[in-house]
């Protein structure tokens, strides 16, 4: 059986519908229901049923009794806390939420013989990338083998956790891991926009965009223009969430013959927030209200991956590298939110 933690929300929804749509897996889902949807757990029981527990991962006892009642061999973990401009605020929730948290369900998972553990990190682990070794006509991208050096207590948050299950695993020949470090997420199930993205407050680029289209915001805020980039804005890798849930279906079968391991996962190509909105523009026909304002704190300048790795060893394939798809799949979502 597979555990998914924070299977209610965003990304950990979408690895549940391809779970459920493509294998004969169980999976039971946790989540608070804090950022997550319960409306999402019952779209997803309409493609096949599965277990739902309401839990806090700070809950640890419930955490603990967890494992004793299903008989899970393999963890998604996906809850966690993501706004990198609160965790500047309120570093304390991050490392509670994110660092405290992972450690315990890792303890609890190597506890109950789970052998294999999929996590969700970030590429704010790599901070502000030092690309000082390359190539001056070289693409500046991140590979794994960067140093990690978060510029957030978010990214920081995620990379201690990183360590505790690569220290778990040295510990324990039983547990394998592969630690998914994300670049920017977006669009919408390919299949009908069935779920999607839906926070509250909403802070990533490609919905706010979708939401200023649909007149449900005045005006979309560009934060900093002043960056190292061709148009003064942060570039970003944006990767459809459901070539992102695909990688994660991957390598629960690739631990079976493989060791653990950590992966990028993106497109290996960047976008600035200018042309993300060019895009948008473009996609929907309608010219919304864009204005400018300061950098917002612990935003990199530049942020694309290097996925040769994960299409190497793991052999993964994206269906959806194009900006306008993952533009109008967030679109025709918002539109359902109407």
């Amino acid at each position: 059986m597979i555990l998914i933690t924070g299977g209610a929300g965003y990304i950990g929804s979408h690895v549940a519908k391809q779970l459920l749509e493509t294998t004969d897996k169980k999976i039971v889902i946790i989540d608070n229901l804090s950022t997550g949807n319960k409306k999402t757990i019952e779209t997803l029981r309409t493609i096949k049923e599965f277990a739902f527990e309401q839990i806090d991962l700070n809950e640890f006892d419930k955490v603990k009794e967890l494992f004793d009642k299903y008989d899970i061999d393999t963890v998604i973990h996906f809850a966690a806390s993501i706004v990198v401009s609160e965790s500047v605020k309120d570093p304390l929730k991050y490392y509670m939420n994110n660092t405290v948290n992972t450690a315990n369900l890792v303890k609890c998972a190597s506890q109950a013989g789970v052998k294999k553990f999929i996590f969700s990190s970030t590429a704010a682990v790599y901070g502000e990338p030092d690309f000082s070794m390359k190539n001056s006509d070289e693409l500046r991208v991140i590979s794994e083998d960067f140093e990690a050096k978060p510029i957030n207590p978010y990214g920081m948050s995620k990379l201690m956790s990183e360590t505790i299950i690569k220290d778990s695993a040295n510990a324990n020949p039983n547990f394998k891991y592969i630690i998914f470090r994300y670049f920017n997420v977006a669009g919408a199930d390919i299949n009908g926009q069935r779920i999607g993205e839906c926070h509250e407050p909403e802070t990533h680029l490609i919905p706010l965009a979708a939401k200023t289209a649909l007149k449900k915001k005045k005006q979309i805020v560009i934060y900093g223009n002043d960056y190292d980039t061709d148009d003064g804005t942060c570039i970003r890798d944006y990767i459809h969430v459901d070539d992102l849930a695909s990688a994660h279906i991957q390598a629960v079968d690739y631990l079976d013959d493989n060791d653990s391991d950590i992966f990028n996962c993106g497109y290996g190509r960047g976008y600035s927030v200018k042309e993300v909105i060019d895009t948008m523009y473009s996609v929907t026909g309608v010219d919304f209200k864009v204005d400018a304002a300061s950098r917002r704190a612990g935003d990199p300048s530049i942020l694309i991956s290097d996925n040769s790795k994960i299409k190497e060893k793991m052999n993964w394939t994206p269906k959806y590298d194009d900006l306008s798809l993952i533009c109008k799949t967030a679109y025709e979502w918002e539109k359902k939110l109407i």
